[in-house]
């Protein structure tokens, strides 16, 4: 409803709103947004109650919906965070309020609707799992794991795809030159950066390849221990639970916007090189048509390797991490008497941790 007051306050006023660089909402688009949000509200309530068949459709075909236009409404969201971490500025402060306004809300759908699924399917709202009892009782949560090797080298190669991208940027930025980029018109385009990009750059590192390197560390985090469990370097953190939602939302929800960047990139880049779409036209420090196209290419690669690797690397640490109420956890079938032989006492007795 906050979200439905905003979209029509900012409609009613005429401010601008962007979705891109280059692209604004129209009002009429704010107020079917704002429509959208008051539907997604009353689904959300109904979710509380039990619903007959066509009810059921209803709340669900209004999540379907509500939950990808929230998604889409923060796809500007890392390049605000490249501003802010930069120290450069935030180009609209109703763009980055929009941003955090849907990320915000599809963090919440996402987790009502798989909630009301659960509980349609008879099971614990809370941990998934079938069991009697209340859902307001203590949980157990998995002792810390690594996620198996073929998720771990399925990320490693998609990570592979920035190497591209970031080594055009760090030659740009040390002083090369590549694909239609000179050094000297790279530093005049970026001339406006603030002093920290500018500090960054002097050693030859790119603050967009910066940013690039924190989703690699939540990528790492994801698959290792030291995201479950503070590591010592956290130094007053160390050794406490990792709240599972604080490496999971920001995962969740930059992976489908960099996925889908991604992938438009990497289709848009062949289709301009052969004729199919007209032909991109050198811009910026870009002194040729070739060179901008190379860096679509590129960035496609990036941002698709970035999100598809995310994306992996979450869907494994949300299993593994996955919490069940106690009551379940007491109820876990005996191990037979080949496993009994083979397991450890420390795996046998001590496979949860009650927090």
């Amino acid at each position: 409803m906050l979200f439905a007051a905003v979209q029509v306050t900012w409609a009613a006023s005429g401010v601008t709103v962007p979705w891109s660089p280059n692209v604004a909402y129209a009002p009429t688009v704010q107020l079917l947004l704002a429509a959208i949000a008051v539907l997604a509200a009353g689904a959300c309530l109904a979710t509380t109650r039990t619903l007959a068949g066509r009810g059921r459709v209803m709340v669900a075909a209004t999540l379907i919906l509500a939950v990808p236009v929230s998604v889409m409404g923060m796809a500007s969201l890392p390049a605000y965070f490249v501003m802010l971490a930069s120290f450069s500025g935030v180009d609209s402060v109703t763009g980055l309020t929009h941003d955090l306004l849907s990320a915000v809300g599809a963090a919440l759908l996402i987790l009502v609707g798989m909630s009301y699924r659960r509980r349609l399917y008879g099971r614990c709202p809370r941990c998934g799992q079938d069991h009697a009892g209340g859902f307001d009782g203590p949980l157990a949560h998995p002792h810390p794991s690594v996620a198996s090797k073929r998720t771990r080298v399925s990320v490693y190669l998609l990570m592979c795809g920035l190497l591209p991208w970031s080594g055009v940027k760090t030659i740009w930025t040390l002083g090369g030159d590549a694909i239609g980029v000179t050094a000297q018109g790279w530093r005049e385009t970026n001339a406006g950066e603030s002093g920290l990009a500018k500090a960054l750059a002097s050693v030859g590192i790119d603050v967009t390849v910066l940013a690039a390197m924190a989703a690699i560390f939540l990528m790492l985090g994801l698959l290792y221990p030291w995201g479950q469990v503070f590591p010592r370097w956290t130094l007053i953190l160390a050794g406490r639970r990792v709240p599972r939602l604080l490496p999971l939302l920001p995962a969740w929800l930059s992976s489908v916007g960099l996925s889908v960047y991604g992938l438009f990139l990497l289709i848009y880049a062949p289709l301009t090189a052969t004729g199919v779409l007209p032909e991109l036209k050198p811009s910026g420090a870009f002194t040729t048509g070739s060179g901008v196209t190379w860096m679509v290419a590129f960035g496609g690669l990036a941002f698709a390797g970035l999100g598809f690797g995310l994306i992996v690397a979450v869907r494994s640490y949300s299993a593994r991490t996955r919490p069940i109420c106690v009551g379940t956890a007491t109820r876990v079938p005996a191990p037979s008497a080949r496993q009994s032989t083979s397991a450890s006492p420390h795996h046998r007795d001590h496979d949860l941790r009650l927090e």
